[in-house]
């Protein structure tokens, strides 16, 4: 099913960590609503299994914990491009599953590196370009973490709530310019990644898998878990006319999480 919320076709866009999971799924939707797609990623092998599907966008191997990086990064987008309607702040990690007390502290940095200094990195270099477009838009990707305490994940918690009030401190500053920003916070999204994390706090908690899994589940109202193409149509509903005057908003996605 392909929905385009009115979108103009030719929209510029940015997808950071786009070339699988989520942010694959987020640039396919903008994609298919006739937008023109750049995507970094960090792994070169995901980089080249999407341009087998996708061979028209533009691709850019980039680490957004290293600024200079990003830098070039961007550099390369207005070169590719000619300008930037939409950053979607995607890049981050799941960090540790640990007490606090057993996390190392190289874990602790390494996940605030990517999973906040990323966004302020690709927020401070797409800003500018940003400014040039009559139809800006960043769309921060956080979590239901960034809602709810997470006990065995404060690094990753710490950050999605940071990126929350990131994104709206920067919709008060980006307002006057007419650009717009919001957070999506998903919830708990099927797929390999939230399997490692239920797998890891089973094995802490002395869990099956199966059982974690569960538990999860019953943690939202629905009592399922979101998928990614959820999470994809309203980042594309947010940076369509339809959401032209929404702006500071975290918006979850999640079935009604109600605690972790």
């Amino acid at each position: 099913m392909r929905y385009s919320f009115g979108i103009e076709p030719g929209l510029r866009v940015v997808v950071t960590a786009g070339a699988a999971g989520i942010g694959r799924v987020i640039a396919e939707a903008f994609d298919e609503a006739g937008a023109r797609i750049y995507v970094c990623d960090v792994s070169s092998d995901a980089l080249d299994a999407c341009k087998k599907d996708h061979p028209d966008w533009h691709y850019g191997l980039c680490d957004v914990s290293d600024e200079s990086q990003v830098a070039a990064f961007f550099a390369d987008v207005k070169e590719a491009l000619g300008g930037l309607d939409v950053l979607v702040n995607n890049a981050g990690i799941a960090g540790p599953t640990a007490g606090v007390d057993d996390i190392r502290p190289a874990d602790w940095d390494m996940t605030v590196r990517i999973n906040l200094n990323g966004q302020f990195y690709c927020a401070h270099h797409a800003v500018p370009l940003l400014k040039q477009s009559d139809r800006a838009s960043i769309i921060c990707i956080s979590s239901i973490a960034g809602r709810l305490a997470y006990a065995n994940r404060t690094p990753y918690a710490a950050t999605k709530w940071a990126i929350r009030g990131f994104a709206e401190s920067l919709a008060c500053e980006l307002g006057p310019s007419d650009i717009r920003v919001n957070t999506i916070m998903p919830g708990i999204v099927e797929g390999p990644r939230i399997d490692n994390v239920i797998r890891a706090r089973a094995e802490k908690e002395g869990m099956s898998f199966d059982e974690m899994a569960a538990a999860y589940k019953n943690m939202a109202s629905l009592g399922r878990m979101v998928t990614a193409q959820d999470v994809a149509y309203q980042a594309l509903f947010l940076c369509s006319p339809l959401g032209r005057n929404i702006s500071g908003q975290g918006i979850s996605i999640d079935g009604h999480v109600r605690a972790l």
